[in-house]
């Protein structure tokens, strides 16, 4: 094979490009987090439950809620809708040719469901629930699959000790998370 050095010059000069390029800075693009923005999506609760703040709520507490706040986007009844996916449903769906995964469904744990919601909802306006709501809604979503009772309270303490239907179904089942945080993966 022959080399042809009349390819030499213009294939240096578009590798010089492409790497002057990657180093430029990027501007006019986003904004730096403020510490408030922060904060609120640093909530990060293991299975246990030791990192829950203050706070409680039950289902009908969150029922008023989720109208509100949560229905324009997921339907009336958690049913969904094409903007927000199914937040009820699909118990015993997960081993079936068509799965349906709601949190009820497939997270292994309640404190799963209260971090997202906290962290995460709603989607205009992440992270501007308070810890009480965040625990009314978890309440209302456990409820409406039936894994709660309306009355029950869910706080810090209740909270981790809900058994949901899909906890054993990840593997390794135990353990999940590091009970200290020396031994918790730093993120930066």
């Amino acid at each position: 094979m022959r080399w042809n050095s009349n390819l030499l010059v213009p294939v240096a000069a578009l590798a010089l490009c492409a790497t002057g390029l990657a180093q430029t800075p990027r501007y006019n693009f986003g904004r730096a987090a403020t510490p408030e923005e922060i904060r609120s999506y640093g909530v990060l609760v293991g299975p246990a439950g030791k990192e829950l703040p203050p706070g409680s709520g039950t289902a009908k507490e969150g029922s008023a809620i989720y109208a509100q706040k949560c229905a324009s986007c997921h339907g009336k009844s958690g049913e969904g809708t094409k903007v927000g996916p199914d937040l009820v449903g699909g118990k015993g769906t997960l081993a079936s040719a068509h799965p349906i995964r709601t949190p009820g469904s497939f997270f292994p744990y309640a404190t799963t469901i209260w971090t997202y919601i906290k962290a995460g909802m709603p989607a205009n306006k992440p992270g501007s629930l308070s810890d009480d709501e965040a625990y009314a809604l978890t309440a209302f979503l456990l409820y409406r699959d039936e894994i709660i009772k309306e009355s029950d309270v869910l706080d810090a303490k209740s909270l981790a000790k809900v058994q949901m239907p899909n906890r054993n179904g990840f593997v390794p089942a135990v353990p999940v998370w590091p009970e200290t945080s020396a031994q918790r993966r730093q993120y930066p």
